[in-house]
């Protein structure tokens, strides 16, 4: 006789709802990111300004007054994508950003927002700080609530973070 299966209950409502759950909560996380990218593109195309992606901005965003090497963009979250190197370069030659070349490891380039960039980022943290009043004046979220949703996120964060490290 198998003890194991004796102790593990089978599958229960309780598990099929909690995958359930996941899922949605899964494809919500997914959902929220593009319509992220598109409350970003909406805004710039209604203040004419077409030169920049919303991934750009974001990047832009999350760089913020730091000068950081490409490859700290993804290990700092600055960036989620796959292809930063051709989002950097063009936004060097728009002239949103500066690179410039280590002088120890030539292989290694620093990027930091020049002014033109830090105007832009500007944009979108007013664009975050508007959306973030109107989510507390419309009562649809609170501190103590956005608090719950950053820490369930974060320990989702860790775990699967977790997983890729040490698991597979």
């Amino acid at each position: 006789m198998n003890v194991r299966a004796t102790l593990d209950p089978p599958a229960s409502a309780r598990d099929a709802a909690f995958m359930a759950s996941y899922l949605d909560a899964l494809h919500l996380v997914e959902r929220l990111h593009r319509l992220l990218l598109d409350v970003i593109k909406d805004e710039f195309e209604r203040l004419g300004i077409l030169e920049v992606n919303p991934v750009q901005a974001l990047l832009m965003f999350n760089i913020g007054e730091n000068e950081v090497t490409a490859g700290e963009l993804k290990s700092r979250g600055y960036y989620q994508g796959s292809n930063v190197s051709y989002n950097l370069k063009k936004l060097v030659e728009l002239g949103y950003m500066h690179h410039q070349r280590s002088e120890i490891d030539r292989r290694s380039v620093r990027v930091r927002l020049t002014e033109k960039g830090r105007r832009l980022r500007d944009v979108v943290a007013r664009l975050f700080a508007t959306h973030a009043e109107g989510l507390i004046e419309r009562g649809i979220l609170d501190h103590s609530t956005m608090d719950d949703i950053t820490r369930a996120l974060r320990r989702v964060e860790r775990y699967w973070s977790d997983r890729i490290r040490y698991i597979y």
